[in-house]
């Protein structure tokens, strides 16, 4: 081997051992991709002519990419010739935190991670829980331009201020007093108000609640140990952190939207704003109704996610609970239910769903049962054969010598040792679900066409792909992004529950 190659591999290796260099290159990737996506869309090429607002945003995403390359040059200097970055590195990632009010929480995310040296897995979390909650608000804030501004967008409003505040302060206490070996005891005061701000749906401050009790509560305890290595494993794959982010961000905005949008807008005809192309005051611009397609997008997030979320908490719960029993007793119960299972799994999922919609009608609760209905005989095997594993393990034995019922093992002991792959399998197929509620949307046998879910967007959209093709573009990527969040995310944490990746 070359001595030149030789040392381009021992630089590779110094600098994957900086989280600033990771997390700079690929916001870095992202905003120059962005700056491409908005250079290509500031042109239209029907008309052309040169769309002022594309063009003013992709200028703004090159000077921001020319930052972060120079942030970027000064981080891989600093590691190769000195092997730590100096304070003036760091400094440079204040600018980048004021890139969110651009709507580039990748910069925002990297400088966050640059500004300090101490980066517990208590601080990223908080990291990702400030970004959360800006792209939040900064998105509620586009309600601005409207002609109307929601009844309780002022409200709305300050509360999210006041909650960001909070996460500002928490994330300056968790530099202050805690690392990777301590925690300062007088931080569980902040336990129950920021158990309190999850009710924005931010999935970040509920991990980072559970992880802060644990450490309290619970330290140097196996279980606790477990938990915070899990979190680290997580957070050391950057595009599942990136997807956790966007299903929590789309969770939030969809609870916080009751506050912050107007639901009329969505579905309300407005015959004064026909057919508008994006906008700062329709961002997605208008259907054929003058509906918002934008608020229809927000708003059609709360069924995509509540259907697919029921959609695997239902079969989760059945199948995990007749599979596990299939799986304990074994012999005629066992074939009894699987065999039954059989019968429902030969069915085709889509002709299951169209007979089930037939019967009951149109509606969300018929949805429900129709995506998680096909989806029994999937968990009752998975739960079967994990628990075929475990039926005779030393534990299950323990328990039976000290008396413990069947129930008792099974759901006590078996059922909680189970939980694991299926937490995988569950984000992986919540997305599965979610295309699955769109495509029968999309049908005319889903939802009513009247009600805002992205397969009844998109299917008013198709009708005018050639003249207004953003009417389909954007809830298509709308359906995409939290599919390829899901997959991400579920992908991520796999390997962060896989006792072979530690």
């Amino acid at each position: 081997m070359k001595v030149t190659e030789y040392q381009q591999k021992m630089n590779k290796i110094k600098l994957g051992g900086f989280t600033e260099y990771k997390t700079i290159a690929f916001s870095m990737g992202a905003t120059m991709i962005l700056t491409l996506i908005f250079l290509l869309a500031s042109y239209d090429f029907i008309t052309k002519t040169v769309k002022t607002g594309m063009m003013t945003a992709a200028s703004l995403y090159l000077l921001m990419s020319l930052y972060m390359y120079i942030v970027y040059r000064k981080i891989k200097n600093d590691v190769l010739k000195k092997g730590e970055l100096s304070r003036g590195t760091r400094g440079m990632g204040i600018p980048m935190i004021a890139f969110v009010l651009t709507g580039n929480f990748f910069g925002t995310i990297a400088g966050m991670y640059l500004i300090t040296k101490k980066k517990s897995i208590e601080y990223q979390l908080s990291v990702f829980m400030i970004a959360n909650l800006a792209m939040v608000m900064l998105v509620s804030a586009l309600n601005t331009f409207k002609p109307l501004i929601p009844y309780y967008f002022d409200l709305g409003m300050i509360l999210l201020s006041i909650v960001q505040i909070f996460y500002i302060f928490v994330a300056v206490l968790l530099v202050r007093h805690v690392d990777d070996h301590n925690i300062n005891p007088k931080l569980k005061w902040i336990l129950l108000p920021l158990l309190l701000t999850v009710v924005t749906g931010n999935l970040f401050a509920l991990v980072l609640v559970i992880t802060l009790y644990k450490r309290l509560t619970q330290k140097n305890k196996e279980i606790s140990i477990e938990w915070i290595d899990i979190m680290r494993r997580l957070f050391r794959n950057y595009m599942a952190v990136i997807g956790m982010f966007i299903v929590s961000f789309l969770i939030s905005i969809s609870i916080c939207s009751y506050l912050t949008f107007d639901y009329a807008v969505s579905v309300d005809n407005n015959y004064d704003a026909l057919f508008i192309t994006p906008c700062l005051a329709y961002p997605f611009g208008t259907d054929n109704f003058g509906r918002c397609i934008f608020s229809r997008i927000v708003f059609g997030a709360r069924i995509s996610l509540s259907v697919g979320i029921a959609a695997i908490v239902i079969p989760l719960l059945v199948g995990g609970t007749m599979g596990a029993i299939a799986g304990y007793y074994g012999k005629a119960v066992d074939n009894v239910i699987m065999r039954a299972l059989d019968t429902l799994y030969a069915i085709p999922s889509i002709l299951l769903a169209i007979a089930i919609i037939a019967s009951f009608g149109a509606s969300t609760i018929s949805l429900i049962m129709a995506v998680s209905i096909a989806g029994i005989p999937a968990y009752a095997r998975l739960i079967r054969g994990t628990v075929l594993g475990l039926a005779n393990s030393e534990f299950v034995e323990a328990a039976r010598a000290c008396g413990a019922t069947n129930r008792i093992i099974i759901f006590k002991h078996i059922i909680p040792n189970s939980l694991a792959p299926v937490i995988v399998r569950s984000t992986l197929e919540i997305g599965t679900a979610v295309i699955s509620t769109s495509t029968l949307s999309y049908l005319g046998i889903g939802i009513p066409s009247h009600i805002p879910e992205w397969g009844n967007v998109l299917r008013v959209g198709s009708t005018y792909l050639e003249e207004h093709s953003y009417m389909a573009i954007f809830p298509g990527l709308a359906i995409i992004l939290i599919v390829l969040a899901f997959n991400f995310f579920g992908d991520g944490l796999r390997d962060a529950l896989d006792p072979k990746m530690k």
